[in-house]
């Protein structure tokens, strides 16, 4: 391990929340990685780093599944894939990690993302994917919270084209 990866690192959730993270952990993000290398020059300070598009309920998940990860690194989500149940496709902890709520899944989704932690933003769209499969565009249109902008009479000309 360099130098760089020992000691610790803050990160700071939307809300102010402080959780002092090991930096090899902290570092699974791309983000902080950037973060960190671009204040090397700061050193022995253990560095803050703001996330304020992170909530704090959000952020120690993210950090369950880092520090998870860097004991047990999650197997690679093959494709095409080979069934519609997380369990046979990651190990037992990672699916368990992903059965939440999913409001939280979405945020998930949405920190991986700006966080930049590939691994993470695999499993949770493996996980959205999975919540979708074989659903109606209603239901689909209930789960996104998009609107339906037809009318009954669209509708049924979409599904009757559809059909054809």
């Amino acid at each position: 391990m360099d130098e760089e990866e020992t000691g610790n690192v803050k990160l700071v959730s939307k809300e102010g929340q402080v959780y002092e993270v090991p930096v090899a952990v902290a570092k699974m993000s791309t983000l902080v990685a950037t973060t960190i290398d671009d204040d090397a020059d700061d050193e022995d300070e253990v560095r803050e780093i703001p996330l304020p598009n992170v909530k704090d309920t959000v952020l120690s998940k993210v950090i369950e599944y880092c520090t998870h990860y860097k004991e047990e690194p999650m197997t690679a989500i093959q494709t095409p894939l080979k069934s519609s149940k997380i369990e046979d496709l990651v190990q037992p902890w990672y699916a368990n990690f992903v059965k939440v709520d999913q409001a939280l899944l979405f945020e998930l989704v949405t920190a991986a993302n700006f966080m930049d932690i590939k691994p993470l933003l695999d499993l949770t769209c493996l996980a959205v994917s999975v919540l979708i499969k074989g659903k109606q565009a209603s239901e689909l249109r209930q789960i996104f919270n998009i609107s339906n902008d037809f009318s009954p009479e669209e509708e049924a000309q979409v599904r009757a084209k559809e059909t054809s």
